[in-house]
C-alpha cells in the first residue's frame, strides 16, 4: 500500500503537523542531529506533536551532504551521535535510522559509502540501518547487503526507480502551508515509528528500572572522568523515562 509523506528541515509544531495530516500526509521524515544543528533537529516534543497528529516519524541523520565519503571513521562518529539522539527523542528499538548520501555519488565512492554505513550500524545496535541516496546508491548498497531500509531520491537518479526503495522522494523544494519540504511516497517496511509505540514497547517495570538505576549510580561513583559521569547520568535518565518516572537533573 502506497503512503504519502514529507521530509523537511524545519521543525514541525503541533499546528503544522495537524495541517500536514489534514492534507493526507501520513509520515514526516525529520533529522536526528546533534546540538549545533538546532534549526533542523528533531526533539521529543516535536515527535509527540507529529504522533498526536496521526503521522509516523522517519529518522534521518545528516550533517553534511558528502559526509559518507569519510568512510568508516566518519561512520563510527555519526553512528554514535545518531544513537544518542535516537535515545534522547525516545525512538523505539527496532525502528530505522537512515543515513544520508546527499550527493551524486559514483562508483569511486561506493566502497567508502559501504564502510561508512557498516561503521554507523556498529554504533546503533538497537536500530536498523537505512540509506538515503540516488538510484545507484540504493542499488549498490542493497546488492552489498549493507542496509535493511532504502530511501531513494529522484535527484541524480536519471529517471530510474529502484525496486529496493521503501521510500521514494519524488519531488523536492515545494511549499505546503508555508512549510518548505519534499514530497515522498512509501511502500512498506519504512522503519518508521511514533511516540505511542515507544511508550508501550519500551516501558520498564518500575522495580526493574530502579534496580538498573542503582547499578548505574554505583558505576557513576566509580567513574574517573566527568565525561563518563555525564554519560552514565544520561543513561540513568533514559531508564527513568522508559519506566514512566521523571528524569533527574545533574
Amino acid at each position: 500500500m502506497m503512503t504519502s509523506g514529507i521530509d523537511c528541515a524545519m521543525p514541525l509544531t503541533a499546528k503544522s503537523a495537524q495541517a500536514l495530516a489534514a492534507h493526507g500526509y501520513r509520515f514526516a521524515a525529520r533529522y536526528l542531529v546533534p546540538a549545533g544543528y538546532d534549526w533542523k533537529r528533531l526533539t521529543r516534543a516535536e515527535a509527540e506533536a507529529i504522533t498526536a497528529a496521526g503521522m509516523q516519524i522517519v529518522s534521518v541523520f545528516e550533517t553534511a551532504a558528502r559526509r559518507s565519503a569519510g568512510g568508516a571513521l566518519a561512520g563510527h562518529a555519526d553512528g554514535a551521535l545518531a544513537c544518542r539522539e535516537a535515545h534522547t527523542v525516545g525512538q523505539p528499538a527496532g525502528s530505522a535510522i537512515y543515513f544520508a548520501v546527499d550527493y551524486d555519488a559514483g562508483p569511486e565512492q561506493y566502497d567508502e559509502i559501504e564502510a561508512y554505513l557498516r561503521a554507523a550500524a556498529a554504533e546503533v545496535p538497537d536500530y536498523r540501518i537505512g540509506v538515503y541516496g540516488s538510484y545507484a546508491v540504493v542499488e549498490q548498497m542493497a546488492k552489498r547487503k549493507v542496509c535493511s531500509h532504502f530511501w531513494q531520491t529522484h535527484a541524480w537518479s536519471r529517471g530510474r526507480k529502484s525496486p529496493f526503495a521503501n521510500i521514494h522522494q519524488y519531488k523536492t523544494n515545494v511549499s505546503v502551508d508555508g512549510i518548505a519540504m519534499d514530497l515522498n511516497q512509501s511502500f512498506g517496511q519504512e522503519g518508521w515509528w511514533n511516540t505511542k509505540a515507544a511508550a508501550s514497547d519500551n516501558r520498564l517495570d518500575k522495580a526493574d528500572a530502579d534496580a538498573l538505576v542503582r547499578i548505574l549510580q554505583a558505576t557513576w561513583a566509580a567513574a574517573k572522568t566527568q565525561t563518563d559521569k555525564d554519560e552514565i547520568h544520561r543513561l540513568a535518565n533514559v531508564v527513568r523515562r522508559v519506566s514512566g518516572q521523571p528524569e533527574v537533573k545533574p
